[in-house]
């Protein structure tokens, strides 16, 4: 079974959920507010995602920070940042087993998906 990782608030995931149902596709939502984010589940994600994609530097959560966080980014002050306040991380991410898809086309449908595609 997939697992959907994301916040379930946010407008983007709610489009992936959507179009996982409606296509009558299994999947287990994990949400980074209620079921945490712990230190192991971020490095299987960059293991296989490039950080600096999974970092959404255009979130509201990325502009509260301050100029310092923000300067001189690094892997690991990413990975802190992101394991300290898991809204900068672009969502969703998608685990379909053997691969991690970033975000949700606008345009394109999720298919690719599963056919391999990243849409960050």
């Amino acid at each position: 079974m997939h697992t959907l990782y994301g916040i379930k608030n946010c407008d983007t995931v709610k489009k992936a959920r959507n179009w996982l149902d409606q296509h009558g596709i299994a999947y287990r939502f994990h949400d980074f507010r209620t079921d945490g984010l712990t230190p192991e589940l971020l490095q299987h994600f960059t293991e296989h995602l490039d950080w600096n994609k999974l970092l959404n530097r255009s979130s509201t959560s990325w502009r509260q920070l301050s100029s310092e966080q923000q300067s001189d980014l690094t892997s690991e002050k990413a990975i802190h940042l992101m394991l300290t306040i898991p809204t900068l991380i672009k969502r969703p991410v998608l685990d379909v087993g053997d691969q991690l898809i970033l975000g949700f086309p606008k345009d394109a449908g999720y298919a690719a998906t599963f056919v391999g595609g990243d849409f960050a």
